[in-house]
């Protein structure tokens, strides 16, 4: 093999697959970033058996063919490299990759490269593409309510459902519920899976276009894939059943307050400063007036409060939360207002955009002393 390419291309995408290269590889080829040269294309391939990377660009091939190298040390050779190009070469009879950049000449131990396992497309029937800008926002709208707790896997992963044509996105940790759902063009069929976050955290990181792109999702009964410009992303599904989040969103609520996203953000990420160290963050927001009460009270550091403005139609209310489940989703909202439903101060509460039902957070309070 015996290539030459762009090294700012190469850097990138090297950037992309690395994530996917094993820390603490079950076998050392899992350590590798596997390289292949054909019909002018460089494609780069890492895994760790539980996501795969998959990233291609333009290369000067004088020779076709195949290696698997460290991936850390190669990534990080290439990113110091001085030149604008880089060549890499291996003989067919030697395990050693030849990288020159200008006068820089750098050689790495190859890995063998037939002990890799490459990544294909998956085999199934089970297939959409949906707009790169809509699944972008089908996952930023849920996969922060994932639980990092990874002795209940369900919940560390969103639920990805599609009935006929309308996808729904899903996620809670138990303490909240976030779902977004989105109508497509054409009528897909019927999919449920669960989905962990890390993949999908890399496909948001990933999703830069300016134009809308398509993605192509392939569902296997333990495996999704998802493939868009020159990457392909490949991911294990969390086996179980999630849990059927319908019954948790409250059909009606007798408090309802309008406010401005940002200014109520703002003061919620201000008030909680004085919480922050205490184990549940606690703030508590009373609704009366037209205006919202927010304070907080740490008996070790002091306390706090604000009042901002808001339209509260309904019976005043107190009630507390944790601080931090209010800023995450505040964070993620797009309109100027937005919506909150409430009915007792121990009942689940609702965050939604102003003027749109396609996305709704539900909170759960927390019991106070007072």
């Amino acid at each position: 093999m015996k290539i030459t390419c762009n090294k700012n291309e190469l850097n990138n995408a090297l950037q992309i697959v690395t994530r996917a290269v094993a820390n603490k590889p079950q076998t050392p080829i899992l350590s590798g970033i596997f390289l292949r040269a054909e019909n002018n294309i460089l494609e780069l391939q890492a895994t760790n058996y539980e996501i795969g990377l998959v990233a291609r660009i333009e290369a000067e091939i004088e020779e076709p063919g195949e290696l698997t190298t460290a991936g850390r040390y190669f990534q990080e050779v290439v990113r110091k490299l001085p030149g604008d190009n880089v060549s890499i070469a291996i003989a067919p009879d030697e395990n050693i990759v030849h990288i020159q950049s200008n006068m820089a000449k750098f050689t790495l131990l190859s890995m063998n490269a037939a002990e890799f396992p490459v990544l294909k497309p998956l085999e199934t029937d089970v297939s959409f593409s949906i707009k790169d800008n809509i699944l972008k926002d089908l996952i930023k709208k849920t996969v922060f309510a994932c639980s990092t707790d990874d002795s209940r896997p369900v919940f560390t992963g969103c639920s990805l459902e599609v009935t006929e044509n309308k996808v729904t996105m899903a996620a809670t940790n138990t303490h909240r519920l976030s779902v977004k759902s989105e109508m497509l063009n054409e009528d897909i069929g019927n999919i449920k899976v669960i989905i962990p976050s890390r993949i999908l955290q890399e496909l948001v990181h990933n999703m830069s276009s300016d134009i809308p792109t398509d993605v192509k999702i392939a569902c296997t009964y333990n495996q999704i894939s998802f493939s868009f410009d020159n990457l392909y992303m490949t991911s294990r599904l969390i086996e179980g059943q999630f849990p059927n989040y319908q019954g948790v969103i409250p059909p009606e609520f007798a408090t309802h307050v309008t406010v401005d996203t940002a200014a109520f953000n703002a003061a919620v990420d201000r008030i909680s400063l004085i919480s922050r160290s205490g184990v549940y963050n606690i703030i508590k927001l009373d609704f009366a007036e037209n205006q919202i009460h927010i304070t907080s009270n740490n008996p070790e550091i002091g306390n706090a409060e604000e009042y901002i403005p808001a339209e509260i139609d309904g019976p005043d209310i107190a009630i507390a939360f944790n601080a931090q489940y209010i800023i995450d989703v505040l964070k993620i909202i797009d309109t100027k207002t937005c919506r909150i439903g409430l009915n007792q101060p121990l009942s689940p509460a609702s965050i939604q955009e102003a003027e749109s039902d396609s996305f709704v957070y539900v909170v759960t309070p927390v019991r106070t002393n007072h």
